[in-house]
């Protein structure tokens, strides 16, 4: 990779990577900080990194590095739960984007990830696979799972809108 190439894939794929973290870390600085890192990993292994795959390379990248500083801060596997009933079912709200967020915070640590590289990101399962070292029908389970329980959250759209 030149580094013209470099230069590219940072305008062209900074701020996605950035908002994929911060949609799940929640936390500006700490995203920042992964995407950093990640693009300076890229950077180092830019001879070894096929232009082409660059976008893979580095969501893989970030992805993995935001996943060890939650273990170091949280100390937390990632792993399935059990979820409890919908919390809010409350007819009339209006916020959508409001109940979204709070129902993805109720999935375990992998399936909201895979679940915002699918709908957010719009990756294939095959690259979700590849970024989050699972195989297709891995990130396929994951994904109706984590739809599932997203729709027991929220219940009917009806009372949402």
């Amino acid at each position: 990779m030149t580094v013209a190439q470099y230069n590219q894939c940072v305008e062209a794929y900074a701020d996605r990577v950035y908002r994929f973290i911060l949609k799940n870390m929640r936390d500006e600085d700490e995203a920042r900080d992964v995407v950093q890192e990640a693009f300076a990993r890229m950077w180092e292994k830019a001879a070894n990194v096929n232009y082409s795959k660059a976008k893979s390379y580095l969501f893989s990248t970030a992805y993995h590095t935001m996943i060890d500083r939650i273990r170091k801060s949280q100390r937390l596997s990632v792993g399935e739960e059990i979820f409890e009933e919908p919390e809010y079912s409350h007819s009339g709200y209006s916020d959508l984007q409001d109940v979204l967020n709070r129902a993805l915070e109720t999935l375990p640590e992998v399936q909201k990830h895979v679940i915002l590289l699918r709908d957010y990101e719009g990756y294939s399962y095959d690259e979700i696979g590849q970024i989050t070292n699972l195989n297709a029908s891995q990130v396929k389970v994951y994904i109706y799972r984590a739809r599932k329980a997203l729709k027991n959250y929220i219940g009917s759209l009806d009372k949402v809108l």
